[in-house]
């Protein structure tokens, strides 16, 4: 089984403190290895008030935390359990574990908050094999030759017509081989 992205329903306000309560049981019980991380999907805005500008964070989906994790019987049974949790979205209910986001999706909600699918340095080393899942080199495998962490992108030796080429690419468009 592989980890994947899960959409948790939680009362609204509440996102911050089921994130807390969620990452304690997960320590608690011993699950680090099925319950890897909690994100509470959040966006800077910049607003001016009385000529001043502030900044302010915003819920992106209230009520609302995206979890990582590999759903196996004891993890879903934790998450859904946690006080503050009511439920997982993609479920039909009756017991059915729920459906995860696709990559694309996930590489969407955290993009715009300026974290990545991947864990450079846990996943992703220099000299990993990789696969280009999106763009035009959609479907290449290649080495990773250099990790830019401060712009998402790596610099990526790909074999292009028998001549290895160093190309660069957005984290959001690859996935560890």
């Amino acid at each position: 089984m592989q980890k994947e992205w899960y959409v948790v329903n939680t009362y609204s306000g509440h996102e911050n403190k089921v994130k807390e309560k969620l990452e304690m049981r997960a320590s608690s019980m011993g699950m680090e290895d099925y319950i890897y991380r909690v994100v509470v999907p959040e966006i800077k805005e910049v607003e001016i008030k009385d000529g001043k500008q502030k900044e302010k964070t915003k819920k992106m989906f209230p009520g609302y935390i995206l979890v990582e994790m590999i759903m196996n019987d004891d993890a879903w049974f934790i998450v859904r359990n946690t006080p503050g949790v009511t439920g997982f979205i993609g479920s039909s209910g009756k017991g059915a574990k729920p459906f995860p986001l696709t990559p694309a999706e996930v590489d969407k909600i955290l993009g715009s908050m300026g974290l990545s699918r991947l864990e450079i340095g846990n996943e992703l080393k220099v000299n990993d094999m990789i696969k280009v899942i999106s763009g035009p080199f959609e479907g290449m495998f290649g080495k990773i030759r250099n990790i830019d962490m401060q712009n998402q992108k790596l610099e990526v030796a790909l074999d292009l017509f028998g001549q290895e080429t160093i190309v660069e690419i957005s984290l959001t468009d690859i996935e560890k081989a």
